[in-house]
């Protein structure tokens, strides 16, 4: 089995997002919750990820310099993660595409892990 990160990327919103109902939450979360049981129920989730702050973001540059980040003004940022294990990059990718982050206008990146022995 092969390891890839599914990288949840979503928009900057030129506008403040809307605030959810309860129920909308609720639902959103049901979705994410029954996405990710599904993964792990057939032994594919490598490692369940994060959500990834914004909030005391820091970018380290060449020199030494620090910056705040990540900026308002790219288009796209990203959200989160997890790992799947999956036998090629098109499993993957299936299950990518019924991740709710899609649902939602959002992009999930298909990436494989390299293994620090691995030279290709």
């Amino acid at each position: 089995m092969k390891e890839f990160a599914l990288i949840f990327r979503t928009s900057t919103p030129t506008e403040p997002a809307p605030q959810l109902t309860p129920a909308q939450l609720q639902e959103m979360m049901t979705s994410w919750s029954n996405w990710m049981g599904g993964i792990a129920a057939r032994d594919m989730l490598a490692d369940g990820g994060h959500r990834l702050g914004i909030r005391e973001s820091k970018t380290v540059a060449p020199g030494n310099v620090v910056t705040d980040g990540p900026y308002t003004e790219v288009k796209e940022f990203i959200n989160g993660y997890i790992v799947v294990k999956t036998p090629s990059v098109e499993e993957a990718v299936e299950i990518a595409k019924a991740c709710p982050m899609l649902f939602g206008g959002g992009k999930v990146e298909v990436r494989p892990l390299v293994a620090p022995d691995d030279n290709s």
